[in-house]
């Protein structure tokens, strides 16, 4: 089987892809930076830097699966009510449709936020792929269930040239802790109560110490895992583009390492990452989960 992959960030679709024994022969991405990123772990991958918007597709090769990774931002409710929510990011999906409409592949695999389906024009995007023969089935995949030691709920739209939609048979994996990725001896610690520290960070702390013992993993900012952070057995909540999670170690205290991100996203541990840490974190925050598309593929082939 080969695959074409657009929005392809950093890689995770098409390292899934290799993952299930699937060719990757075509990548495109938008920023350049990720191209690189893309090419150094894909070299047999044919790559393109450009807006998919106005893709000539008579200069992509055939092919049996499409996958993409159109922006979520403009659907996610993470970007913040203060940041425009609009279709100059929503509309990169309708790249799909148009590479859909000239190569006609037999699959297709669309990852995006469970809120790509509230979309005011998703009804028109399912129409349009319908009038082009494809049954469009939405998936919602949580990756702890894929053992990748992180839980990350995103939607994947399984789209067949088929009559009915293809609904995907997935065999839940034992859930992974955090700790599988954590490398104490490694990192940019702190002293917990140093000068500055925020009072919020503070009580976080106090409160994981109270429920956890002296090591756990916490949110940084924004709100999940509450006020207490939570154990190490368990998985990390949702990787983002920039440093989330931190993690505390009796009075010290530093976030998680570009490595630990990737290992928490389920890539390799060889996989090549950009050297600048913030980069490196904003690509990771970005990609699909490897395992999670391998195991998508996987299925998808059983079921054709």
């Amino acid at each position: 089987m080969r695959a074409i992959d657009l929005f392809a960030g950093a890689g995770g679709f098409s390292t899934g892809a290799h993952m299930a024994d699937v060719d990757v022969v075509w990548a495109a991405n938008h920023w350049q930076a990720a191209v690189d990123v893309h090419a150094a772990n894909h070299p047999g991958t044919a790559h393109a830097c450009q807006d998919l918007q106005q893709a000539d597709w008579r200069d992509v090769p055939a092919h049996d699966l499409l996958l993409a990774s159109p922006a979520c931002q403009g659907h996610s409710p993470a970007r913040g009510k203060e940041k425009p929510h609009h279709d100059a990011l929503r509309s990169t999906a309708w790249a799909v449709v148009s590479a859909c409409e000239f190569h006609r592949p037999q699959f297709v695999l669309v990852e995006n936020v469970p809120e790509f389906t509230k979309w005011t024009l998703f009804p028109a995007w399912c129409s349009a792929m319908a009038a082009l023969g494809y049954s469009v089935a939405p998936h919602l995949v949580d990756s702890a269930d894929h053992g990748v030691p992180q839980h990350r709920v995103r939607l994947f739209l399984v789209c067949a040239r088929s009559e009915h939609p293809l609904h995907l048979k997935l065999e839940p994996r034992a859930h992974i802790g955090a700790n599988s990725v954590i490398r104490f001896e490694t990192g940019k610690w702190s002293q917990v109560n140093k000068a500055g520290r925020s009072t919020n960070t503070l009580t976080r702390v106090a409160a994981g110490r109270a429920r956890f013992g002296h090591r756990f993993v916490m949110p940084y900012y924004g709100s999940g895992s509450g006020l207490t952070g939570r154990c190490l057995t368990r998985p990390l909540g949702t990787v983002t583009t920039v440093d989330r999670w931190a993690l505390v170690d009796g009075d010290r205290m530093r976030m998680l390492t570009a490595d630990e991100n990737r290992a928490a996203m389920g890539f390799p541990e060889n996989y090549v990452l950009p050297v600048r840490h913030r980069e490196a974190v904003h690509m990771l925050g970005n990609a699909v989960c490897p395992p999670v598309a391998r195991d998508m593929i996987n299925a998808l082939k059983e079921a054709a």
